[in-house]
């Protein structure tokens, strides 16, 4: 099938006719860059395959055949990126970089690139990288992980991708690829200014200043706008020219021998000098910025056409005339076989199979498991009853000796032992290099494990308090929650997130360190969420949360409450009832299992965290009224087994749950919507739980938190005890029926 011409082919094919190329502004001829004649060739064949493609996807999205039309016109000056790098060095692409792969894939037996991206294109369930869930650039053989829609979110996973080739050095791990000993990240000039572009531009330099190696090779292409919004002439150059720890390079990537000779030089630079290198190649945008983009709307028409005259196909096609490498009828019979064949292959895989079901989508949101890696344990538990920050103390210390790969990353984690002692001694002991201090920036620290992850390293990460976690939250959403569904599990970034939080800080408060709002976890696919309310418990949660991650390769989140972190008592001052006995090596709290004290029938009350503790209190009232009642600890709060729980408090006539987060968006609601799909009747239900309010600071610390008062009074009620003589306390959370 042979396609007519679109309207944006015109100029090229003009330019064909007459035989009347744009000459480049650089005077490099094959011979002083380096670059062989036919290796010239080879770039535009790239560039015509790329072209081809975009312009293909148009015609199929008229046809309600193609769905997501980004396209990388313009910008296939790429393609001379990657004949300068390593087909083993891990790239972490822009939407714009097809030409890129197609040149890679060169380089690599066996490979299918044309195929494989009309399938991508026709969202196929055979697309061999993301199997229909998206169009991404991505190959497990070309070391590309896939990215979506980018802005900028893949620049901090990039840096510590890179941070990792020199720390897996250090732990003397084998590399992973040979060769493999450079990263690229490209990206566009409006991804630059994003706050996360920059956070990890900053992150990047800090290292290297500091003498970390970080062979990173940024790559930003500058097309000059951002969709409709135009980057200020010279912005860039003057943000990173001067910039500490990164050197800068330029190039004209409309210039094929132009961007070959930067490129070859900023791969040297990050190789040799194992330092962040910013390639800046300036580039045009072609077609607007998506299918459905119509740029006639903010570009004029003369500024339109100034673009279409800077086509890098123009461009390159005169570098091939001017140095004799191909006549004009080898061109115009090579750009008409590419057209053809574009179309051709499209037909096929326009009629390959698609996702049909939601099993099917979610297939690959939970990673393949591998064989587990951690080495036996020597020596004994600690049998002396503890706290639940010496508990978990002693747990990443008996961790970081079992898992060689594995590495603590956080801010004040290392020297200072963090905020609350939880990390002390570690650093002194296991080094720098695997408790490592970051800088303050959440982004960078999830980033940076997200990077590890990818150079099989098994990252613990700390946030140091939960409300930090929000200026961050797409590292996990955006990024390690997404790798395996995107990647049909190919692709992973196992990882553990201790995020020290919740509320009922004593003498240290306000609502960024105490900070109840759990949701943003709770709603991403794949991700797990644990709890803790005591010593013995973190240990099981946190030794599973590293398994989950070294055998499942699962991100697991683990929220520690602050207020629990040295609490020794129960009931009075002194009797010591919250400490607990370390439980052992192989003591783990599979997903889903709860935890259960007493067994009494009148009442189950169902909660968490810092509401263990609380009930627990309030249980030893209860009882002195005559109620006989059980307390279930959920432990994980995502993957929740709802038919595992209700068997649990099936007898029990009477269910009270208590939840520390606030009552709309928190855990109560899952659980109370599951125990009434399962058949128990809602007056046997009741619900105690945070105001959806912030935290204030002072002695109002807890008025809007559940109290034990406030689950007695709603306990006796539900129970049909009698009464509090007394009224509930006003520090009491709102009640709920």
């Amino acid at each position: 099938m042979y396609p007519d011409p679109l309207p944006q082919e015109q100029r090229f094919l003009d330019a064909l006719d007459q035989d009347d190329w744009p000459a480049t502004p650089a005077s490099w001829t094959p011979v002083t860059a380096g670059l062989a004649p036919a290796a010239l060739a080879e770039l535009f064949e790239s560039q015509l395959f790329s072209r081809h493609l975009d312009l293909q996807a148009r015609r199929l999205q008229g046809r309600g055949e193609a769905f997501y039309t980004i396209g990388s016109a313009g910008h296939e000056g790429n393609a001379a990126v990657a004949l300068a790098l390593r087909p083993s060095d891990p790239a972490f692409l822009h939407y714009r970089d097809a030409a890129f792969l197609i040149q890679r894939a060169r380089m690599v037996p066996g490979q299918t690139p044309l195929w494989d991206l009309l399938l991508s294109f026709a969202a196929s369930a055979e697309d061999p990288i993301a199997g229909g869930r998206h169009k991404v650039l991505g190959s497990k053989a070309l070391s590309v992980p896939p990215q979506t829609s980018t802005i900028a979110s893949h620049l901090p996973k990039a840096m510590g991708a890179a941070f990792g080739l020199g720390l897996r050095r250090r732990l003397g791990c084998e590399a992973p690829k040979a060769g493999h000993d450079l990263v690229l990240c490209s990206f566009g000039d409006a991804s630059f200014n994003h706050s996360t572009a920059q956070g990890a531009f900053n992150a990047a330099g800090w290292a290297a200043y500091q003498g970390s190696p970080m062979p990173l090779l940024w790559l930003c292409e500058d097309n000059g706008i951002g969709i409709s919004t135009p980057t200020p002439e010279g912005w860039v150059a003057a943000s990173m020219a001067a910039r500490p720890g990164v050197h800068y390079l330029a190039c004209d990537g409309l210039d094929l021998l132009d961007t070959w000779r930067a490129s070859r030089e900023a791969a040297r630079l990050a190789r040799v000098h194992r330092r962040p290198v910013f390639l800046h190649m300036r580039c045009v945008r072609l077609f607007g910025h998506a299918g459905s983009d119509a740029q006639q709307a903010y570009l004029s028409a003369a500024r339109i056409q100034a673009d279409e005259s800077r086509d890098p196909l123009l461009y390159s096609a005169g570098l091939l005339r001017r140095h004799g490498v191909l006549s004009r009828d080898a061109i115009a019979a090579l750009y008409h076989h590419v057209r053809e064949r574009v179309a051709r292959v499209a037909e096929e895989a326009i009629r390959r199979p698609r996702l049909a079901s939601a099993e099917q989508v979610m297939a690959s949101i939970v990673p393949p498991s591998r064989p587990g890696r951690a080495r036996p344990w020597q020596g004994e538990p600690d049998g002396k009853p503890d706290t639940l920050a010496r508990r978990l103390n002693r747990a990443l210390d008996r961790l970081m000796q079992r898992y060689p790969r594995l590495v603590m990353a956080g801010e004040d984690i290392g020297r200072k032992g963090g905020v609350y002692g939880v990390t002390q001694q570690l650093q002194s002991r296991f080094g720098p290099h695997r408790v490592i201090d970051t800088l303050l920036d959440e982004q960078s620290i999830l980033g940076l494990g997200i990077g590890l992850a990818h150079d099989d390293l098994l990252p613990i990460l700390e946030i140091q308090f939960l409300a930090y976690l929000h200026n961050a939250e797409d590292q996990l959403r955006g990024e390690a929650a997404t790798l395996s569904f995107f990647s049909a599990g190919q692709y992973t970034n196992p990882m553990v997130v201790r995020i020290a939080g919740l509320g009922y800080q004593k003498g240290f408060g306000g609502h960024f360190h105490n900070d109840n709002a759990i949701a943003v976890l709770r709603d991403i696919p794949g991700l797990l969420v644990a709890c803790p309310s005591n010593g013995a418990d973190a240990v099981g949660l946190l030794q599973e949360a590293v398994r989950l991650a070294d055998e499942e390769q699962r991100v697991v989140v683990v929220i520690e409450p602050i207020a629990l972190y040295h609490q020794r008592d129960l009931l009075e001052e002194g009797d010591g009832g919250w400490c607990f006995p370390d439980p052992g090596p192989e003591h783990r709290l599979p997903v889903g299992q709860p935890g259960q004290w007493g067994e009494g029938r009148d009442l189950a009350i169902v909660t968490y965290g810092n509401g263990v503790h609380l009930s627990r209190r309030a249980a030893a009232r209860l009882e002195a009224d005559g109620v006989a009642l059980r307390i279930i600890d959920m432990r994980w709060l995502t993957a929740i087994d709802h038919d595992a729980l209700c068997a649990r408090v099936a007898d029990c006539a009477r269910i009270l749950i208590v939840d520390e987060c606030r009552r709309t968006g928190s855990v109560s609601e899952e659980l109370v919507t599951g125990l009434i799909e399962r058949g128990v009747a809602g007056e046997r239900l009741g619900r105690v739980t945070a105001e959806d309010s912030f935290i204030p600071l002072g002695r109002a610390a807890t008025a809007t938190l559940p109290s034990v008062e406030g689950i007695v009074d709603r306990a006796r009620r539900l129970a049909g005890a009698a009464r509090a003589e007394a009224p509930p306390s006003p520090q009491a959370g709102r009640a709920h029926p």
